[in-house]
């Protein structure tokens, strides 16, 4: 059933399949901090107007992590990729950042905030939707010569409450252990997007992304911050032992 998902493996990252249905997402302790990662996705070497998806779509799928508080991130659903690394990966237009549309099992540690809300969980496991206009990525290199201005809190504090009207969010964290083996199941339509979890129907929003989307199932030792009081970062953190993702009965309708 996952034959078809492309597998990307980073300092040591490791996919293990262990059956047709049953795969582990491994990361190693990452002692120096650099980044590593393990994912599977069906969009790596697309541009992302060929990215594959687009509602309505269905995603299930049985996971549990190793720890309940790992470090870095971890998560599955949609997205579409909106700060590409790899100029490779579907050319310059994909390269240039764009505005998130994304729909997604999320978990973030600190000093992850994964959130243009004040109100909204940025870390910690949670269902998260984004919701942007599709705008051309040529359009991020305008904003190329305000780079500098990241370095000023007073000016992120701007940019943020900007992004707060051209980004719509929703997001619910629920009460479970992520140590467990649960189901989980996310059904994305243009109107909705609804998020279950061992067959409940646990979150439902009307902020459902826009455009083509690509699958990823991964886990890595990233963060990324936007906070109110201005301070922004990006990075890796040090991991002091291995992290797994474990993940099976995966199954996508569309």
């Amino acid at each position: 059933m996952i034959e078809w998902l492309s597998q990307r493996e980073v300092h040591g990252g490791k996919v293990v399949r262990e059956d047709d249905n049953f795969f582990k997402l491994l990361l190693p302790a990452l002692l120096d901090g650099s980044y590593g990662l393990s994912q599977l996705d069906d969009y790596m070497h697309l541009p992302r107007y060929k990215f594959p998806h687009i509602a309505p779509v269905s995603l299930r799928v049985e996971a549990k992590a190793a720890r309940r508080y790992l470090t870095g991130t971890w998560g599955f659903g949609f997205w579409n990729d909106p700060f590409s690394s790899c100029v490779s990966a579907g050319g310059m237009s994909k390269w240039l950042p764009v505005l998130p549309n994304a729909a997604w099992f999320f978990y973030g540690s600190q000093p992850n905030r994964l959130s243009l809300r004040d109100d909204l969980p940025g870390s910690g496991f949670h269902m998260k939707t984004f919701r942007s206009p599709l705008l051309p990525s040529f359009l991020s290199l305008l904003a190329v010569p305000a780079v500098p201005l990241v370095l000023w809190p007073g000016a992120v504090r701007i940019f943020r409450r900007f992004a707060q009207n051209m980004v719509r969010e929703a997001s619910s964290a629920p009460e479970i252990d992520v140590e467990e083996w649960h189901s989980f199941r996310l059904d994305w339509m243009s109107e909705k997007v609804v998020f279950s979890i061992d067959q409940i129907e646990t979150f439902t929003t009307s902020i459902s992304p826009l455009g083509c989307l690509g699958l990823v199932i991964w886990i890595d030792n990233q963060y990324f911050y936007l906070n109110p009081d201005g301070r922004f970062g990006f990075g890796s953190l040090p991991t002091q032992e291995d992290q797994t993702l474990l993940i099976r009965n995966f199954k996508l309708d569309q």
